[in-house]
């Protein structure tokens, strides 16, 4: 059996090692394991990026790739979940001109309704400098907003810097 909660969410700055103690920690539950994926092979660093996350995820996962329609999807997955990554998630919703508050209040609603455990990767992206475009800090407060949703209705929440866990929650 799994020590796992309902919902964790796991915060970090890019390369912090989010991902991989988020996989470690729902590798604690029963396979098979479903990896949500938001991230779109838009580009060759990224389909490099997706490469080498599923290089390190067996037979005992199934991705499911779904980067913007979360809040129908999540509910619906049986068994040990980790999403990765809000963030680009909130960057596929913005891009495709979708209401962010109305989606955040759709995927918090989901979270609650997923069967669990969940576990979701987000990137902590208010400690570094202000973006100089609007859009760039209208991003980053859309972050910050939906990063402290997520944690209020979390069971458990952790920040993650240079590979270490500090639990917040």
């Amino acid at each position: 059996m799994s020590d796992l909660p309902h919902l964790t969410l796991v915060l970090g700055g890019a390369r912090s090692g989010k991902s991989r103690y988020a996989e470690e920690l729902l590798m604690r539950a029963p396979s098979p394991w479903t990896y949500v994926a938001t991230a779109e092979a838009l580009d060759e660093e990224m389909r490099d990026r997706i490469a080498h996350h599923r290089e390190r995820r067996d037979a005992r996962w199934q991705t499911r790739d779904i980067p913007i329609d979360l809040a129908g999807a999540l509910p619906k997955l049986q068994g040990p979940v980790l999403l990765d990554c809000l963030t680009l998630w909130l960057s596929n919703v913005m891009l495709a001109g979708n209401d962010v508050a109305s989606e955040t209040d759709r995927l918090i609603e989901a979270l609650k309704k997923t069967p669990g455990p969940l576990v979701a990767v987000s990137n902590e992206v208010g400690l570094g400098l202000v973006p100089e475009t609007s859009l760039g800090r209208a991003f980053r407060d859309a972050q910050g907003r939906l990063n402290q949703r997520v944690a209020a209705v979390a069971d458990r929440a952790v920040f993650m810097a240079a590979g270490l866990p500090l639990e917040l929650k």
